[in-house]
């Protein structure tokens, strides 16, 4: 009985980790293209601030899940949104993040980008990354999981603060004292502040 079943369950086991170290290295290496094409942009002597920045939402875009990352921001305001809201806080939402990420990573332009660890449970894997620069080591961590066989970032720690939980705190008070049409007034006014602030 043992030699009976032992081949379907050692070739079982190999197919398990093999999943496993292909998820694994597929985690990693989203990551990697997406870091690598905002370093390049951010090398590229020839465009100037507006365009990079335009060009770094684009890879962000293809990259974050910003659908998640609302519904995790929101937590339990998320389900009091009509469904019109809740696409108009993804907007909002996408740009104030384009914008803190992109603020937080243009001001380095020599660095190189260490991969320093990687955690694998099941559909979800966290990065670790180091940006390293001749007078500083930014560590940077990014939160993906996986839908329809891609990974797909839903938060990013950096220098050991969580995107989410930033806006999190903050828009739960506003929801809690003007309601959601209040927030969503809130970031729209913030939308046009950074729009208008001079590159």
């Amino acid at each position: 009985m043992l030699k009976r079943f032992s081949v379907p369950i050692l070739i079982g086991f190999i197919m398990t980790l093999a999943s496993a170290a292909f998820a694994a290295a597929s985690a990693t290496e989203s990551v990697r293209i997406s870091v690598d094409a905002i370093i390049g942009v951010l090398k590229d002597a020839k465009l100037d601030k507006p365009a990079k920045r335009d060009k770094i939402r684009v890879v962000i875009a293809e990259r974050f899940d910003f659908r998640a990352m609302s519904q995790r921001t929101l937590a339990t305001n998320w389900k009091m949104a009509s469904k019109e809201q809740q696409q108009q806080f993804i907007g909002l939402f996408a740009e104030l993040i384009q914008n803190t990420y992109i603020s937080r990573v243009e001001a380095y332009t020599n660095e190189t980008v260490k991969y320093s660890a990687e955690k694998i449970t099941d559909d979800r894997a966290v990065v670790d990354t180091l940006i390293l620069s001749s007078s500083a080591e930014i560590p940077v961590s990014y939160k993906l999981y996986l839908k329809d066989g891609r990974w797909l970032v839903y938060d990013v720690n950096i220098e050991g603060v969580s995107l989410i939980n930033n806006y999190r705190t903050s828009y739960q008070e506003i929801v809690k004292k003007e309601g959601f049409p209040g927030l969503l007034a809130k970031m729209e006014e913030k939308v046009r502040e950074l729009a208008n602030q001079p590159s």
